[in-house]
């Protein structure tokens, strides 16, 4: 029986070892963090391991392309994924009986809270670049347009927009959020995001806007 169970181990190693194989995507800038989610030997390396790995993670995330590749897109989205359903346990966003929507530019989070309890998990977004940063602290929506045109930057659609400071604002960007860069001021957010937080929030319900954007100044 010993025989016959190693045998039919077997097929499932080479199974694995052969798709590691084929998995060849170089070492990603997010190497080093992807290999700790994911409980490989962190050395920022690229192995055939890591890059299955990896992968696996990608594929089920439904990011494209799913090769491997520890990319800004992959790295974000492990973030959220890993802030799970305790992504205030550092207890920097406060803890209200009223709703409150957190901002957290540090880790580029939000999730809604109402008390203790999470009522919208923790998803990526894009904040304001190095001089134009998103202002931090209290801040209440104070208006909201669901088909907002930007009459300041080149007509920029400004899908499912809930300003907040000003110009400001919480809104979908349909070109996405994993360019490297940053916004005006507004925290972006993926369309489908966007559309959910639209659907939760209201006039005047608080949002909790602390930290700082890696790549700005403090």
């Amino acid at each position: 029986m010993v025989g016959a169970g190693l045998t039919a181990a077997l097929p499932g190693t080479a199974a694995a070892a052969a798709a590691a194989e084929t998995c060849t995507a170089a070492t990603g800038p997010y190497q080093r963090p992807m290999e700790e989610y994911l409980k490989r030997t962190v050395d920022g390396a690229q192995s055939p391991e890591d890059c299955a790995a990896i992968r696996t993670f990608q594929q089920s995330r439904s990011i494209t392309p799913a090769d491997g590749y520890a990319n800004l897109v992959t790295y974000r989205t492990m973030t959220a994924v890993k802030a799970g359903a305790n992504p205030n346990a550092a207890g920097d966003c406060p803890q209200r009986s009223d709703r409150v929507t957190c901002v957290d530019l540090d880790r580029q989070l939000l999730w809604v809270q109402t008390g203790k309890n999470v009522v919208l998990d923790p998803v990526p977004i894009r904040t304001g670049r190095d001089g134009e940063e998103t202002r931090t602290g209290w801040h209440a929506v104070y208006w909201r347009d669901r088909d907002h045109v930007s009459t300041i930057y080149n007509n920029a659609p400004m899908p499912y927009s809930q300003f907040f400071d000003g110009g400001q604002a919480l809104h979908g960007r349909p070109d996405g959020l994993f360019d490297g860069g940053g916004s005006a001021g507004c925290v972006n957010l993926r369309l489908a995001d966007a559309a959910a937080l639209w659907d939760l929030l209201d006039i005047d319900d608080a949002l909790y806007i602390w930290g700082t954007k890696p790549g700005t100044a403090d």
